[in-house]
């Protein structure tokens, strides 16, 4: 049986070698068709502590570790607080002129 790999975003830290790791999910309900989210809680083992607070990482099953774990860290997708470049904005903030330019080509010169 193939494992499951999972991706979400770690919620705790709080545990020596231990992440939670919440993961969304999206479905359609059977009869009204509207898109209902849900979300689940998994324990994961993270020998290293490499995963902070805020990231988003893959966690693959494995056999059980403990009580809560049956998942490991397979490897950190996003560090918290990352920025992705979004060349689109950037190009539109560079055209906007800045407002003491626009308050001088709104004023005739005399």
């Amino acid at each position: 049986m193939p494992r499951r790999i999972l991706q979400g975003t770690v919620v705790s830290t709080k545990a020596a070698k231990t992440i939670v790791v919440r993961t969304d999910t999206t479905t359609k309900h059977p009869v009204y068709g509207k898109t209902m989210r849900g979300s689940k809680k998994f324990h994961a083992h993270d020998e290293a502590s490499t995963a902070k607070l805020g990231d988003v990482v893959q966690i693959v099953e494995c056999p059980p570790k403990s009580a809560l774990k049956r998942f490991e860290l397979l490897k950190v997708v996003k560090a918290a607080g990352e920025q992705i470049a979004d060349s689109a904005s950037d190009v539109a903030l560079e055209e906007t002129p800045a407002p003491a330019k626009a308050a001088a080509q709104e004023q005739p010169s005399a």
